[in-house]
C-alpha cells in the first residue's frame, strides 16, 4: 500500500512538472497514458459490465424478496386478497440451464479481462511509439536547422561566385532550390511534432504544447534473436488469443444452457400476507385468520417447445463458429509474430547500412575540410559535404526509429511491452 502511494505521488509530481514546462520522462508518459486513456476507460467499463452480468446470472439462486401492500375497501364478496402488507420470495432451486448461463457469464467476464489487457498493451505501445517518434523529430528539427544554415551559407558563396563571374545563374537557382527543400522538410517535421504532441497529450492528459521528451529516459530495447521460438511465447501470453478461447467457452456453455432449458426445473417460492378485518372476510369464510402464508416449490416440466429447440440449435452453431475463430486468432497472432521477428532483422540491417553511410559521409566532410585548409577545395565544397553528412544522419535517425518501432511491436506481440516500458534503468 505504501509503495502504491509513493508511486502515485511520484507520478503526480512528474505530471505537475510537465504542466509547468518540464520535460516528461518516458516512464511517466506511459503511466499517465494507462491511467488517462479513453481506451482504458472503455475497457474497464466493458469489464464491469461483464462482471455485473455474471452477478445477475449467479444471483438467481439467491432468494429475491419483495414487499408490497394491497389495502382496499370492499363490499359484498371480497374480490382478490387485499392485504395490509405482503412479502413474497422466489429463487431457483434446481435449474441446470441457469447454472450453465451463470458459468457462461463468468467466462465472459474473464474474456473481458483479457480484452482489457489487450487494450492496455495497445495503449502502452501507442504512447511508446508516439513518445519515441516525437523525440526523433525533435532531434530532426535541430538537424534541419543546421542544414538550413549550411544551405544559406552555400547560397551566399554561390552568389559571391556569380558576382565574380565564376558561376552561372543556374547554380544560384540550384542553391536556392536546395534551401527551399530543406525549409519544406522543416515545416513538415514541425507539423508532425505538433500532431504528435496533441496525440500524446490526449493519451496522458498533459498540455500538448508543453510536452518535451527526454531521450535518456527511454529504456534500451532488448536484442531480438532470429533463433528464438517467439510464436510459442505469443500464443501462451496473447490476451487476444485467451479472450477468443474464453469467448468460445462461454458460447459453448450458453449453448448447453439453451438445451437444458428443455429439462425440468424447480423454483423455491414463498409468500406471506397480513389481511385486514374490514373486507368482509369473516362473513363469507367459516374460519378467517389475518396471518396467511404459503411456502413450497414450483416444478416446471417443459413438454413441447419447438421455438426453444430451434434457439438451442442456433446457439450450437454460434459455439462451433467461436471454436473455429480460435484457430483463426491463433494463426493471426503467430503470423504477425513471425513477420515482426523477420522484419526486425531487416530493419537492423537497414540501420547498419544507414550508419555506415553516415560514417562515410562524415569522413568525406573531414577530407574536404582538410582540402579546404590546403587550398585545394572551396568553402562551397565543404558546405555541400556537410549537407550530405546531415542528410545521412537524418536517414540514420529514421532507420533507428523504424527498428525501434518494429522491436516495440514485437514486444507487444509476445506480451512484454509493458514490462519494458515501465522498467527502471
Amino acid at each position: 500500500m505504501f509503495y502504491k502511494l509513493v508511486s502515485r505521488f511520484a507520478l503526480f509530481i512528474s505530471a505537475a512538472c510537465a504542466v509547468f514546462g518540464e520535460p516528461v520522462p518516458f516512464k511517466t508518459a506511459i503511466q499517465l497514458a494507462i491511467r488517462n486513456s479513453s481506451q482504458m476507460e472503455i475497457a474497464v467499463s466493458d469489464q464491469d459490465r461483464a462482471y455485473a452480468g455474471y452477478l445477475e446470472a449467479r444471483n438467481q439462486f439467491i432468494p429475491q424478496v419483495y414487499f408490497g401492500s394491497g389495502i382496499a375497501g370492499s363490499f359484498g364478496f371480497p374480490l382478490g386478497a387485499p392485504s395490509i402488507f405482503n412479502v413474497s420470495s422466489q429463487s431457483l432451486l434446481y435449474n441446470p440451464a441457469a447454472r450453465d448461463f451463470a458459468k457462461a457469464a463468468k467466462t465472459d467476464f474473464r474474456a473481458a479481462q483479457y480484452n482489457k489487457e489487450e487494450r492496455r498493451s495497445q495503449v502502452v505501445l501507442d504512447a511508446a511509439l508516439t513518445y519515441t517518434e516525437l523525440d526523433k523529430l525533435l532531434s530532426a528539427v535541430n538537424l534541419l536547422q543546421q542544414q538550413e544554415s549550411a544551405a544559406l551559407r552555400v547560397e551566399d558563396i554561390v552568389n559571391q561566385r556569380i558576382q565574380a563571374g565564376i558561376e552561372s545563374q543556374v547554380e544560384g537557382t540550384r542553391a536556392k532550390l536546395n534551401t527551399a527543400r530543406i525549409r519544406l522538410k522543416l515545416a513538415e517535421v514541425r507539423t508532425n511534432i505538433e500532431n504528435l504532441r496533441i496525440h500524446l497529450g490526449a493519451l496522458t492528459g498533459l498540455p500538448a504544447g508543453q510536452i518535451e521528451t527526454i531521450r535518456e529516459s527511454i529504456p534500451q530495447l532488448p536484442a531480438v534473436s532470429q533463433d528464438d521460438d517467439l510464436v510459442s511465447r505469443t500464443v501462451s501470453s496473447s490476451p487476444l488469443y485467451k479472450s477468443a478461447m474464453e469467448t468460445a467457452n462461454a458460447k459453448t456453455l450458453r449453448a448447453s444452457g439453451e438445451h437444458k432449458q428443455l429439462r425440468p426445473a424447480i423454483d423455491l417460492v414463498g409468500q406471506y400476507a397480513l389481511f385486514s378485518k374490514y373486507n368482509n372476510y369473516e362473513e363469507f369464510y367459516r374460519k378467517f385468520t389475518r396471518n396467511n402464508g404459503a411456502f413450497g416449490v414450483q416444478i416446471r416440466v417443459p413438454f413441447l417447445n419447438m421455438g426453444q429447440s430451434a434457439h438451442a440449435r442456433q446457439a450450437d452453431a454460434e459455439a462451433v463458429r467461436a471454436q473455429r475463430e480460435i484457430d483463426t486468432v491463433k494463426e493471426q497472432v503467430s503470423t504477425e509474430t513471425v513477420k515482426l521477428q523477420r522484419s526486425v532483422a531487416q530493419l537492423d540491417a537497414a540501420k547498419e547500412v544507414a550508419r555506415l553511410e553516415y560514417q562515410l559521409a562524415r569522413a568525406d566532410t573531414e577530407t574536404v575540410t582538410a582540402h579546404v585548409e590546403a587550398g585545394t577545395a572551396t568553402l562551397r565544397d565543404q558546405e555541400q559535404a556537410r549537407l550530405v553528412e546531415n542528410d545521412r544522419y537524418s536517414a540514420l535517425l529514421d532507420a533507428t526509429y523504424d527498428l525501434e518501432k518494429g522491436q516495440m511491436q514485437l514486444l507487444r506481440a509476445i506480451g512484454e511491452i509493458e514490462n519494458w516500458a515501465l522498467s527502471s534503468h
